[in-house]
């Protein structure tokens, strides 16, 4: 069995994300049991999703947090075996905070629609509600815009796993080699000062090709510059605005196509 190759296929996002049937599921389990590289694999692909799920999430307002962590708990007591539901669980609930405050501030008008004052805060409040409601609509675009990509088979998917600079820090990036496009998934790098960004790098025909600036702490996908003929990827840490070549004692990710 090639690892790379299953590995590249889509299939371990497929499965994080429950769209497999019982038998490919059956497959992939005892895959995880038999290779030690393929869990590691679905440990990166699982972060990365949740890392994109917490980008849909919205503060409730003190009325109605108590009852949606409620049903969120009870929604996890619903998940048998391995946790499937992680970025479906975020995004219902950012759904449901705004819902269910809507409809607290429709009861809330028809108790008080005779007093001025509380006219007034209703307003101020059906406006906040609807600015968060814009915000988290805009967040569950991106992480439908971003999983749409994850499961795209006609995408490559390179881990880059820390150097000695930085041991800790995991990154993956989804490549097309048709289009071109390539997307950045964080999964782990240290804060930089002000001064400083993260530089992407694509190893063509053994030289470094700029495939753009970057700062940590992005949870979503990061569309990076176009790149052709890549053999690898590595990030350096330069000066804000990236460098026309890579700084190599500053390498903290590297890996193979």
């Amino acid at each position: 069995m090639n690892i790379q190759e299953y590995i590249s296929s889509g299939i371990l996002e497929a499965y994080a994300l429950g769209e497999l049937s019982s038998s490919e599921e059956l497959e992939v389990v005892e895959n995880l049991k038999k290779y030690p590289e393929i869990k590691e694999e679905l440990h990166k692909v699982e972060l990365s999703l949740e890392n994109l799920a917490l980008e849909t999430a919205v503060s409730p307002s003190p009325q109605v947090k108590a009852s949606v962590l409620a049903a969120i708990d009870d929604g996890e007591h619903e998940v048998h075996g391995r946790n499937l539901g992680v970025w479906r669980l975020a995004v219902a609930a950012s759904v449901t905070i705004a819902a269910v405050s809507l409809v607290l501030a429709y009861s809330y008008y028809n108790k008080w629609k005779h007093t001025e004052h509380e006219l007034s805060s209703l307003i101020a409040q059906n406006e906040r509600l609807a600015q968060d409601y814009n915000q988290v609509n805009k967040k569950i675009d991106q992480v439908e815009s971003d999983f749409d990509i994850l499961r795209d088979a006609r995408f490559r998917r390179v881990s880059m796993n820390g150097t000695d600079n930085a041991p800790k820090s995991q990154a993956l990036v989804y490549w097309n080699e048709i289009t071109e496009d390539v997307y950045l998934s964080i999964n782990s790098l240290d804060m930089l000062s002000k001064q400083k960004q993260y530089q992407l790098w694509a190893i063509v025909d053994g030289k470094p090709v700029d495939a753009g600036v970057f700062n940590s702490g992005v949870k979503h996908l990061l569309k990076m510059k176009s790149i052709k003929g890549a053999s690898a990827f590595a990030v350096t840490v330069e000066p804000k605005g990236g460098s026309v070549s890579p700084t190599l004692e500053t390498m903290q990710l590297m890996g193979a196509v």
